[in-house]
């Protein structure tokens, strides 16, 4: 009887540890699911932060470019606005500047 005891004693310690077991592998597998779970969330997160920061940097560009285009307008216009102004005002002091030297050329020093 005793050994009826003995017996009963160590299948419920056999059963007692599977059971410990069953836990312990569903406890693994839940968080190893919580895991891949948070690891796809973080994953679509990082990829919509991603997207946000292209179309930012998108839209700076367009917006940037659209300036120096304008900028390159502007430039050109004014650096046409500096050159005719240059060549006025040579064409009004040319005669005197010719004159001038002419007079120093044809000047002659004793």
């Amino acid at each position: 009887m005793d050994s009826m005891r003995g017996q009963e004693g160590i299948q419920m310690l056999l059963s007692a540890e599977q059971e410990a077991q069953q836990i312990v592998a569903s406890a693994r597998n839940m968080k190893l699911a919580r895991l891949k779970q948070a690891k796809d969330e973080s994953e679509r997160e990082a990829a919509a932060y991603r997207s946000h920061l292209e179309q930012e940097y998108q839209t700076k560009v367009s917006e940037n470019t659209g300036s120096s285009g304008w900028n390159v307008k502007r430039l050109d216009i004014d650096t046409e606005i500096k050159i005719q102004h240059l060549k006025d005002m040579n064409a009004s002091i040319s005669s005197d500047v010719v004159r001038m030297l002419l007079n120093r050329v044809t000047t002659v020093r004793n």
